[in-house]
């Protein structure tokens, strides 16, 4: 976990005019490497920390030591808390951490400080194994969530023409590179895969936040619904066993392996209909054998006899 090294190393460089990397590895112990790149987060996130070349050089906190957090500015506390957030739900050790940092803050930044904590959660979890692009938006729909401004987005469903809609940006959730909004709209609750948004736009009007909303008790929820609607169909598949890793790449966590047998593995996979994966698995050719639900053998016949009369003779 690396939200409470960062919280370690920004505390240890306020106490010191100039750090390096080898000290602080020895302090957080740590490899030399690992602290380095540790320094270079807080650096990305836009806390002033610089590395000062040369004899006697080493990294420090602009502006030279300090005993408390009130030397950061409004922006750089945001980074640092949306840096840290989504890391110390994992763990109670992180949350009091947080909450003390939090207390050191000046006044005037602290609820903007707890918001930005609070803005996104990360859930590790694959729904599958394909790498996305973080899209651009994330970063300008963070300042939304934690400065409570409404965004105008034009949002493209899987099926719909793009819509424009006016919503109260409540949090982002990071579900293993698919980035999703969670916010309130005039129908309630609704959620936004971020990579769909077409625009948006942050508007001068202001909202509060349910005050019981919860993100991470909100994606939970929504969570269970999405692996519901992932997987309706379940398929048993025989594949051989050096190939398994195939499956898993493209179904994710709706891939398990039931048994191997001299070089072949008897696979269940999920996914929301019987064409979805059989239009998948259709490319195997004779390599995958279906052996169950009816429905998945029945498109994949179907998808054979299309391409015999498109493509025989």
């Amino acid at each position: 976990m690396r939200a409470d090294r960062l919280i370690t190393a920004l505390l240890y460089l306020q106490g010191r005019p100039r750090v390096t990397a080898a000290e602080l590895a020895a302090e957080l112990e740590v490899s030399v490497g690992t602290a380095r790149r540790d320094l270079e987060a807080l650096s990305m996130a836009g806390i002033p920390v610089y590395p000062q070349p040369g004899r006697g050089g080493g990294w420090s906190l602009l502006g030279g030591a300090r005993t408390d957090l009130s030397g950061l500015t409004a922006s750089e506390t945001q980074a640092l808390f949306r840096l840290l957030g989504p890391s110390a739900s994992a763990t109670d050790e992180l949350k009091s951490a947080l909450r003390k940092l939090v207390r050191a803050l000046p006044a005037t930044f602290r609820e903007d400080a707890e918001a930005a904590s609070s803005a996104t959660v990360i859930d590790p979890g694959k729904w599958g194994a394909i790498p996305l692009p973080r899209p651009a938006l994330v970063d300008e729909l963070q300042s939304a969530v934690v400065a409570r401004q409404q965004v105008r987005l034009v949002y493209r469903g899987r099926t719909a023409e793009p819509s424009d809609r006016v919503v109260d940006p409540w949090g982002l959730v990071d579900k293993g590179g698919v980035w999703y909004l969670i916010a309130g709209s005039l129908k309630g609750r609704r959620t936004f895969r971020v990579d769909r948004i077409v625009s948006a736009s942050v508007l001068e009007e202001h909202f509060e936040r349910p005050t019981d909303f919860d993100l991470a008790d909100a994606w939970s929820s929504i969570s269970s619904e999405l692996e519901s609607r992932r997987s309706e169909t379940v398929a048993e598949v025989v594949v051989p066993t050096d190939e398994v890793f195939v499956l898993r790449e493209h179904f994710g966590i709706h891939c398990t392996v039931l048994s191997e047998s001299r070089g072949r593995s008897r696979v269940q996979v999920a996914a929301p209909t019987p064409l979805d994966i059989a239009r998948w698995l259709a490319g195997w050719g004779a390599g995958a054998e279906v052996l169950s639900p009816a429905s998945v053998r029945s498109e994949l016949a179907r998808i054979g006899a299309e391409l015999v009369a498109r493509y025989a003779g």
